[in-house]
Parts: C-alpha cells; structure tokens; sequence
C-alpha cells in the first residue's frame, strides 16, 4: 500500500526534435507542482521532471478512477488549448513517464517472418519508449484521455517473521481515447470503461472548445525479473547479431590495411633504409628519387604552426574524452538508468582533458618554432602554465635553410583525392555502429552496448594511423614534404563521409520537413562533424608524426 509516485519528464517528437516540458499542455495538474532537482545531463538533455496526479499504491488495483474534477463537471479545452493539443498530435508528440525511475513504456506485438505454424504459437515483442499523445485519422485529431497502467513488482525473498518487500520492475502503458459520454463516471471519482468495440474515441477539435475527461487504470502483476535487471527490457537490443557483423567487418578493414602496412615497412622501407645506408653507393642513392631526398626539408614548419597546434590540442582533449567516457561506460557505471550521468560525465572531463590538450599542443607549437606563446595559450583556450614547460620533440635531421623545389605532382596525390581515398575505410569500420547512434540521439532510443562501441573505438583509432602512415609515406616518396596539414585534413576524411551519411539519415530515417528541426538537426550534425574531423585527424596526424620520426632517425645522412 505504499505510494508509488509517477513523475512526468518531458515531450519529445522525432519530427520537431523539439522536447516540451509536461504541463506545457492542460494536463490534469495536482495541488503543488514541484520539480525535481536536475543535474547538467538531464537539463541538457531536455528533461524537466515534475509530480503527477495519478494516485498509485504498491500492488493495488484501480478499474478506472476520473484523473482531475468531478464527474459532473468535465475538463474544458479553450480553443487555444484545443489548437495547441492538435498541433502537438499532428507533430507525433509522445509523453515520457516514470515510476520509481523507471520510464514507461508502450508494448507493440507483432508477428516475425517466420513459418505459418510458428505464426501462430509466439508473437515477437518490442517496448517504445513513452505512449503517443494521440492519433490522426484523415484529418480528425483524437487524444489519448485515458491511460492503463500495467506495473510488474517483484516479491524479495524474506525471513518468514517479516513483511515482504515488493520492488518496481516494468511500466507499461495501453493509451486509449475514450469519449466522454462512453466514460460513465460516478459522484466518488470512479469511472466505467466501455467495452471496445462500443466505445468512440474523444476528439479535439481545433476550432472549439472540447470536454473530456482524463482518467486513468492500475493493474499489478508479480514478475521473476529481479530488481538489478529491471532496465534489460529497454536496454536488450533484438539486432546484436548485427553488431557482430559490424565488428567482424570493422576487423577485416584492418587486417587489409596492416597488409598493405605491412609490404610498405617490411619490403620497401627495409630495402629503401638498406640501399642509402650503402656507403659506397652515395653517388647513385643521390640521383635516386625517394623519400630520402627531402631529409633536409621534412621537418620544415608548416604555415599557420599555431592554428595547427591549436587544433591537434583540441583533438587530443577529444580523444582523452571519449576514449574515459566509452571505457567507463563499457564498464557499466554510466547506465541510462542514472539519468543524465553520461551527458554530465563527458562535459565535465572534456574540460579537465584540457590539460592535456594545453600540454600536446604547447609542445608541438614550440617544435613548429613558435613564438607568440601568450597568443597560442589563447588559441588552445588553456593556461600559459600548461602550454609552455614541456621541451620541443627532438627531430631526427636537421632542417636545410632553403627550402627544396617540390617536383610536379601526379593527379592521384591531390588532397581531396586523399581526403575521399583516406576516409572511406576508417567509415567502412564503423558506419553501422554510426546509425544506432544517430537512432539513439534523433529517435529517442536507448544505446547501451558500449562494449561494441568501445571496440569499433579501438579499430577506428588503428585503421587512422595506419591509413594516414601509408598516405604519408606515398606523399614523401613522390618528394612532396609539406605534410602536416596535409596529413591533419586527409586523416579526418571519414568525416566527410559521416556528413555524407548524416544527410542519407535525415532523407531516408527521420520525417522532419520543418526549418526549425532541420536547422537543430544539421547545426548539432555539423557540431559532430567537426568533432570527428578534429578527433580522426589528430589520431592520424601523431601516427605520421611518429612514422616519419622513425623511418629519418633510421638512414644515415651525410
């Protein structure tokens, strides 16, 4: 008989991507509104959870009790209210509750493609997060006035001389639209639901005022799930085996780029280092072409050092970021279950991880031989004290004073040929973990399989170095030495393909034809976008950086 509190969080429509706040609409409202304390996840998130009306005790049932006013005297919906509700259903608004923090769900059931016998004996099952404020039939507007609530507890096991503990474990919801005269309600609140093929459902008219009675069921069952695993039913993803796919052919992009890796260090670059280490040979290894001839030129500054450094600090602070959130995730701390702890998590640490970006950044902008160190502490956003106590990286050769002639270069060596040759394998390795993800940020689902990702992680950061090594020994081979910000921008190309996929997303997946939520949807996509540029390109750029460090401190120059 203890009370169990429903708390309302918020609105949300995959087609506005706009979230509302509950008492946005003229629901029933209690006596005391009162708001929970959030943290930084959940205000970013858009939850604004507030007290509910509905009156529920652990395991007892209501048949039907009238929600707010008597009986005698219905709800009435001014005809602002009417053209807000509509517009709401029109938009496919779905309201999120709680119980216990546990959100409510809608239980859909339908049959698989399975044999016709097999039809018969098992229906398939899927649970969708909130329930639809209402529907539309032609152009009529029906809302859903009354709900059934079905919540399953389950019974701890105790000592015989005590009382038993009953635990929350799922919260389901039938909506239904129940026209006021069906609702046959009484003078103590408690209402008559009429059968369902008899009943109409209560429509909202736009251009009136409209009574209705909202009204609500409670039914309990017991259940075998056990307290710890009352979130499985939201978090089990039916498609796992689809993840597995993804991993295998994540691991395939990698095994044929440590090929190709593979032939260029062992073969060529063991034959290359041999053949100008060959003393008696100096006069032809000088009329050979090859990545030795830029020796004096390959550690060149390149222009702009303090916007590249800049940038590399922030792709740092990026990596450090998500490589803790996903580890810590994977790990189970970071469940949805504690609302908004992911969200909160990753702001707070990306600006801790700030120390490492000041750090990386202040080092390389003083081998790129900076100067204009108060300036480059302002780029990086990051204290002078961090930016500057680290030594330059010590390069293996030194630099000639006047710069070499690059020789013409082929078509296939053109940047944006690389950005396009250099991102489509590192996307390849990840693309299908990409559309669960958008799934979860644009459609309001659950994504919890952060071992996956946590992987899918680990090969994109592998298939990056090693592309970005084989773009960059090419690119010296053909005498080209100005390759730091070559190497940044070709590195990040798989960005230019999630941004490709972020446009397929919105076309094909999402049904947003308003400006406002296309603007929300490419504003926060373009965010992403340069995110990952920011997070591939850094990856690639210290893969090279350390590949052309090893390859010059390994020939002997005269």
């Amino acid at each position: 008989n203890d009370p169990v509190e429903i708390k309302a969080v918020k609105l949300t429509s995959s087609r506005t991507q706009l979230p509302y706040e509950y008492y946005s609409l003229p629901f029933c409202q209690p006596s005391k509104i009162t708001y929970k304390a959030e943290n930084l996840g959940e205000v970013l998130r858009g939850d604004r959870i507030v007290n509910t009306p509905f009156q529920v005790s652990m395991n007892v049932e209501k048949k039907c009790e009238v929600l707010c006013n008597l009986p005698n005297k219905p709800v009435t919906l001014t005809v602002e209210q009417s053209k807000l509700i509509a517009e709401r259903i029109r938009e496919d608004y779905y309201v999120h509750l709680i119980a216990d923090n546990l959100p409510v769900a809608t239980r859909l059931e339908f049959y698989s493609n399975r044999e016709e016998e097999e039809k018969k004996k098992e229906k398939d099952v899927q649970f969708e997060h909130g329930y639809r404020l209402g529907f539309m039939d032609g152009n009529k507007f029906y809302l859903h006035n009354h709900l059934s609530f079905i919540l399953y507890y389950h019974r701890e096991d105790v000592e015989e001389s005590q009382e038993h503990t009953y635990r929350v474990v799922r919260f389901e919801v039938i909506p239904q639209s129940i026209k006021l005269e069906d609702l046959k309600a009484d003078e103590k609140s408690m209402c008559t639901l009429p059968e369902a093929t008899g009943s109409a459902p209560q429509e909202i008219d736009p251009t009136k005022e409209n009574q209705l009675l909202f009204t609500y069921s409670v039914h309990w069952e017991e259940s075998d799930i056990k307290w710890a695993s009352r979130w499985d039913t939201y978090l089990t993803m039916s498609d796992v085996q689809i993840h597995w796919f993804s991993i295998i052919n994540s691991v395939v992009v990698v095994f044929f780029l440590s090929g190709i890796l593979s032939m260029i260090i062992i073969r060529t670059l063991r034959k290359d280092i041999a053949n100008y280490n060959k003393e008696d040979d100096i006069e032809d290894t000088m009329e050979e072409s090859g990545w030795k001839l830029v020796h004096g030129d390959v550690f060149r500054p390149p222009q702009y050092p303090m916007i590249l450094s800049s940038l590399l600090g922030s792709g740092i602070q990026l990596f450090c970021m998500i490589l803790i959130v996903i580890f810590v995730a994977m790990l189970g701390m970071l469940s949805p279950s504690s609302r908004g702890a992911l969200m909160t998590t990753a702001c707070f640490l990306f600006m801790f991880m700030g120390v490492f970006g000041g750090f990386f950044a202040g080092r390389l902008y003083r081998t790129l031989k900076g100067h204009r160190w108060k300036k480059g502490a302002f780029c990086v956003s990051l204290g002078c004290s961090v930016l500057f106590i680290q030594q330059p990286y010590d390069n293996p050769v030194r630099t000639n004073q006047i710069p070499r002639q690059i020789p013409e270069q082929r078509w296939y060596m053109n940047k944006f040929v690389g950005i396009l040759m250099a991102g489509i394998l590192p996307f390849g390795a990840m693309f299908i973990e990409l559309f669960f993800i958008f799934s979860a940020i644009w459609e309001n689902q659950f994504y919890y399989l952060f071992g996956f990702l946590f992987l899918v992680f680990i090969i994109l950061v592998v298939s990056c170095s090693q592309i970005s090594i084989v773009m960059v020994y090419f690119q010296l081979c053909a005498e080209d030495y100005r390759w730091w910000w070559r190497t940044f921008l070709v590195s990040g190309g798989s960005a230019f393909y999630v941004l490709i996929y972020a446009v397929f997303y919105f076309v094909n997946k999402l049904d947003i034809v308003e400006f406002i939520p296309s603007l929300l949807y490419f504003g926060y996509t373009a965010l992403m976008v340069l995110s990952f540029w920011l997070l591939t390109g850094t990856i690639g750029f210290y893969a090279a950086y350390m590949f052309v460090r090893k390859i010059y401190a390994a020939v002997k120059i005269d």
